[in-house]
């Protein structure tokens, strides 16, 4: 436990609005070792970045309430902090990469003059030091011409600049964890591949632990220890990459692997899972997955399941761990 840098204990997050109460985040727990990179996958609508968000207390109050559970940052609940607090923790010892960053960075003003306000919020050093301490960042990230690019705005740089101007500024109070979210989204696969190199490097000779919330499977494979599977505001799955990718338990994991296009064999068309995520909805009745599933039975649609655990810190939300039909969730995995 001592080298437990984060731990999420039955978290909820919830936003009230004029169509009612919305469970954005259920109850979700997970834990991000010091030095690990932990993924966090799941559809559109899955709720990763909401709870990325409610981590560093960021979600718009009204609508948005962490209504139940813990966030313990080496120990400390942030859940209970204060605004004070948790001024003194973001962007110091919490770092957050948002998805965008054209929307992140303040068009008006330089890179150099947004690297230097975060700088020296934190570290109380006169501007001048500021100015180096970002022109090192930048040169770290691998930005050429940093000496140029502090006095330039950020319509001026493309979007994988942008984005590694982003991780720069993350990185720039040596933060013991750094929430991705989505850091590669907008780019384009060779600079998505510089990016997860990156953060790699950053994760190994800064020992930085890493919480990586996407979409794509293929950026886990490559950059994640673990991996926590959310589906409509609820984990589903956890493990290790190499569990969760070789031997998935669930049946929507097993189907966001199956989605996956194939090196070898051909396919006259890509598998992809029926249906939407549905919205969630206070009181829902029933497994959130049973309407997509193809393995549901009638037990699925009248009871919440709740995670199994199936040993070696696996853990899985689904009833065929325990009902007699563990066959079809084998000829399933067997199929991925």
């Amino acid at each position: 436990m001592e080298d437990v840098i984060l731990e999420l204990s039955g978290l909820s997050t919830h936003f009230f609005t004029d169509q009612g109460e919305i469970p954005a985040v259920d109850k979700v727990s997970f834990r991000v070792h010091k030095g690990e990179v932990v993924g966090v996958v799941g559809e559109s609508g899955s709720g990763k970045s909401v709870t990325s968000l409610s981590i560093l207390q960021l979600i718009p109050s009204p609508p948005g309430k962490i209504v139940s559970g813990s966030i313990r940052y080496k120990g400390e609940d942030l859940a209970k902090a204060t605004e004070k607090r948790m001024k003194r923790i973001r962007g110091n010892e919490i770092s957050m990469i948002f998805q965008e960053p054209m929307t992140s960075l303040n068009p008006v003003f330089t890179i150099g003059n947004q690297m230097r306000e975060a700088i020296r919020i934190h570290q109380k050093i006169s501007k001048k030091a500021a100015t180096e301490k970002a022109i090192q960042m930048l040169k770290l990230v691998g930005i050429p011409r940093a000496e140029d690019i502090v006095n330039e705005y950020p319509h001026q740089l493309s979007g994988g600049m942008r984005q590694r101007v982003m991780i720069a500024m993350a990185m720039s109070s040596d933060p013991s964890l750094l929430i991705a979210d989505e850091p590669t989204t907008a780019l384009d696969v060779t600079i998505q591949a510089q990016i997860l190199d990156l953060m790699k490097k950053i994760n190994k000779e800064e020992h930085t632990s890493i919480l990586l919330i996407t979409h794509d499977l293929g950026v886990v494979a490559d950059i994640c220890d673990r991996v926590v599977v959310m589906y409509a505001g609820q984990v589903v799955e956890k493990g290790t990459t190499r569990e969760i990718l070789k031997d998935p338990q669930h049946p929507y994991t097993q189907g966001l692997i199956r989605s996956l296009p194939k090196l070898h064999g051909r396919e006259e068309k890509l598998y992809s899972i029926p249906g939407t995520v549905a919205r969630p909805k206070k009181d829902r009745v029933g497994c959130r997955f049973a309407p997509r599933c193809e393995f549901a039975f009638e037990r699925c649609f009248k009871e919440n399941p709740e995670l199994y655990q199936l040993g070696d810190g696996r853990e899985s939300r689904c009833f065929l761990h325990t009902e007699k039909k563990g066959e079809r969730l084998e000829d399933a995995t067997t199929n991925t």
